[in-house]
């Protein structure tokens, strides 16, 4: 299987996505199970072929935060420092490549090593604006509508898969579980949303989620 990935989705460099197929070992992880650890040597470079996953970060206190979701095409954890600074986790059965480093820069050279990495940082550097604004809306339900919109838009169809739960929504949001699903009762008793299941939805208000995003 050939896999295509382009910078235009925010994708790995078209090139490092090539080299690493060539070079790459393909990983199986099931639901829950752990990639890479927070404080782990960064020697690998992963790359997601299918599935999603979550970057999560133990905090002093023993409370988890959700640092970012990953999708088909992603980096993951490539970082610019010599540790993980987030575990990774598979959100649902999910297939990594991963490379060593030192492989992949051997046969891609620096310079197209050092680009995936700026474009990867690039990248990392949007996913922690959104967060940021995110996380800076006033009341609990902006917060979970501008997280719906945002999934809205990654995957344009009429009903948006989300892989994450409800708990990995409510760590990433900094609400409490039980706020997130009483939030998401409201918009589908708004009809802004429609749940089928809980893991699926379609949005049937598309300027009422915005307003309630803004």
């Amino acid at each position: 299987m050939t896999l295509a990935y382009d910078t235009e989705s925010h994708a790995a460099p078209l090139a490092i996505a090539e080299v690493m197929e060539r070079l790459g070992v393909k990983m199986n992880y099931a639901k829950d199970e752990e990639i890479f650890a927070q404080d782990e040597d960064a020697d690998l470079v992963h790359l997601l072929v299918s599935g999603a996953v979550r970057t999560t970060r133990l905090l002093s206190d023993g409370r988890r935060q959700v640092g970012c979701f990953y999708y088909p095409g992603d980096l993951i954890g490539l970082e610019t420092h010599a540790i993980h600074r987030f575990s990774a986790e598979a959100i649902c059965p999910s297939t990594v490549m991963v490379v060593r480093r030192s492989a992949l820069r051997a046969f891609a050279g620096d310079g197209h090593l050092d680009r995936a990495i700026w474009e990867a940082a690039r990248r990392e550097l949007e996913r922690t604006q959104e967060h940021l604004l995110v996380l800076g809306r006033k009341t609990a339900c902006e917060k979970v509508a501008s997280f719906l919109m945002g999934l809205a838009q990654r995957e344009p169809a009429e009903r948006v898969q989300m892989p994450m739960s409800r708990q990995d929504m409510a760590d990433y949001l900094g609400l409490t579980i039980e706020t997130v699903s009483r939030m998401l009762t409201q918009l589908q008793g708004a009809a802004v949303v429609e749940f089928d299941g809980s893991r699926k939805f379609k949005v049937t208000r598309w300027e009422a989620l915005e307003q309630m995003a803004a």
